[in-house]
């Protein structure tokens, strides 16, 4: 079996749970909860996100059409209570937790995940686009292939960078090399064995390079870039640092300019402030779990 057989055939293996467990339970435990701030702390959580879309578009809920956002989510399922079973039925590992082979420590790539679905909807703002409301969820979700490529296949990443280094690729091209795969691709087949909008199945997918996606999609684009700044922003970083590629025709269909990436980027960092609470463990020590 190669490499990248192994790696798919952990795919269907793999369930996701709410990386804000802690927060949702604090809030799930109070019977005077706010729904609408249940809704913030899920559209800002990329395991929580995957996991509502993930139930909500099950058959049997017979929905007219796919639910795209966490939001449309949680007012499909109509209560705290199924909300509740949702949470406590998640059995892999959350985005909090340290994700070996990239290097990256617990909440890291939850913030970079964050940074980049508020870069690409930002940056959706600033160009005057009319982006369609699951721009924040792709971004949100667009790294999850690392959370399997790290904790479960245990990537050996140095001899990806070696490579990288050696012979001048971008990560995901090393990736690609030494694995057969890359973390963008294996994302995409996981949301895609899961049920997911294939809206958003693609933006992840194709994310790390968008010239191989046949078709257009704003949102693709959108997040790309999102990626790239959340990078330059410098949060949450992991070993594979900032050795990626930007598509020269992604930035001619945006009409990007380095005035238009600097206000963007000036704009994410200010609002990260709002949601940094997300990243930072329930203060209410009866609420561990």
């Amino acid at each position: 079996m190669s490499r990248c057989e192994a790696i798919l055939g952990k795919i269907s293996a793999v369930v996701a749970i709410p990386a804000c467990t802690q927060k949702a339970m604090c809030m799930l435990d109070d019977p005077e909860a706010d729904l609408d701030e249940l809704a913030r702390v899920s559209e800002h959580d990329p395991g929580l996100t995957a996991n509502l879309l993930k139930i909500v578009n099950a058959s049997f809920f017979s929905a007219d059409r796919p639910m795209r956002t966490a939001r449309e989510a949680i007012n499909k399922l109509g209560t705290i209570q199924v909300l509740q079973f949702v949470i406590s039925t998640g059995v892999a590992p959350s985005y909090v937790q340290k994700i070996e082979g990239y290097d990256l420590a617990p909440n890291m790539h939850l913030q970079h995940s964050v940074t980049v679905a508020m870069a690409a909807r930002e940056l959706g703002k600033v160009l005057g686009v009319d982006a369609p409301d699951y721009t924040f969820t792709a971004g949100l979700l667009s790294g999850i292939g690392k959370v399997l490529l790290g904790a479960y296949v245990e990537v050996n990443v140095q001899s990806i960078l070696d490579l990288a280094i050696k012979d001048e690729l971008s990560f995901a091209q090393a990736e690609d090399a030494i694995l057969g795969i890359n973390h963008a691709e294996v994302g995409g087949l996981l949301l895609d064995s899961w049920g997911l909008p294939e809206e958003i199945v693609a933006v992840v997918r194709y994310h790390l390079n968008p010239d191989k996606y046949e078709g257009e999609s704003l949102v693709l684009d959108l997040v790309h870039v999102g990626n790239l700044l959340a990078k330059m922003i410098g949060v949450g970083l992991g070993v594979d640092g900032l050795n990626y590629t930007t598509s020269q025709a992604v930035i001619e269909r945006l009409g990007l300019t380095p005035e238009i990436l600097d206000r963007v980027s000036a704009n994410v960092v200010g609002d990260l402030g709002t949601v940094w609470d997300l990243f930072i463990e329930c203060a209410d020590e009866s609420c561990s779990i």
